[in-house]
């Protein structure tokens, strides 16, 4: 798989490629659908298939206050795409210029002058240019093939969609995210020294900052991780939040690796929460803190033993 920062200059033999179009943030069910849709109309026409998407994802810049939201942060989602078959990525960069072109330079100027697409794929609800006026229709009456996918839904035939997932991780619902997504969802940052609190209570942990990965339900969590390097899953506990007892400023990830004793800092850590087993507590003594972080760990291994 290649990826491309930009539209402009394509290589002709990653032009004239099935383009799908979307943020994809999740690669959820849904988005798994009309990507499949779009590899089996790109075999069908013995073509490439490459993805259109946008970095960083437009509510970064429509709404810069908000909180953290992204599910799949750029080298994730590039990930996920890879795993289902992607042959080319276009992760244009999205800035105020990029977003105030109209519908019709977008399709002139992206499409047409730039990705050269043999046929477009977009979902349903695809809107784009300035002020989303833009819509399939646009496309196709620029002279271009397009497929339109129909919305997929989940067992409850309401509509999968990112949004879902965020609000399913915010309330701490691992599974039913998981179920929407279609993967086990994953936090993946580099290890970082902290200030040594866990390996002073008799849990050390490798801390991973969220930064502008989507912030779950802050609490703790029966959790395998991944270090760099190896292929094992390993069990683990690890705390979400910002730590009540010793009020850190930013969301955190520490994760507390069990029968695991190794320097690791610097390296990339991947993390999937399991379960969600309790929130954030502040205690009234450090010994309280110490005995519920053993009863969260006896927890968390036997939920991981059974999983």
């Amino acid at each position: 798989m290649q990826i491309f920062e930009t539209y402009k200059n394509i290589p002709p033999e990653a032009q004239n490629a099935v383009i799908a179009i979307g943020n994809f943030d999740g690669v959820h069910k849904g988005h798994q659908a009309l990507l499949g849709q779009a590899k089996a109309k790109a075999d069908e026409l013995g073509k490439k298939l490459g993805v259109l998407t946008f970095e960083p994802h437009p509510r970064s810049l429509f709404r810069p206050d908000d909180p953290p939201f992204r599910i799949t942060p750029a080298s994730l989602k590039a990930d996920r795409l890879k795993d289902i078959g992607i042959d080319y990525i276009f992760a244009v960069p999205f800035d105020w210029d990029f977003a105030s072109q109209s519908a019709e330079d977008f399709v002139e100027n992206v499409l047409k002058e730039g990705l050269n697409p043999n046929h477009v794929v977009v979902g349903y609800d695809f809107c784009f240019g300035q002020l989303r006026k833009g819509s399939p229709e646009t496309i196709k009456g620029a002279g271009l093939d397009v497929t339109v996918i129909e919305k997929v839904t989940a067992d409850d035939k309401e509509a999968i969609s990112s949004s879902r997932i965020r609000t399913a991780l915010r309330h701490g619902e691992i599974e039913t995210a998981n179920n929407l997504l279609g993967w086990e969802w994953e936090i993946r940052g580099e290890i970082v020294h902290g200030d040594r609190r866990g390996h002073e209570l008799g849990f050390p942990t490798a801390n991973v900052p969220l930064n502008g990965t989507l912030h779950p339900a802050y609490g703790v969590y029966a959790t395998q991780v991944k270090i760099e390097g190896e292929d094992e899953w390993r069990p683990s506990a690890t705390n979400i939040g910002i730590r009540p007892m010793y009020e850190v400023e930013e969301g955190l990830v520490e994760a507390h690796i069990f029968d695991f004793d190794e320097e690791i800092y610097g390296k990339a850590l991947t993390i999937r929460p399991v379960k969600r087993l309790r929130g954030e507590a502040k205690f009234s003594s450090v010994d309280d803190l110490i005995e519920q972080m053993g009863k969260d760990c006896e927890q968390a291994r036997q939920i991981l033993q059974n999983s």
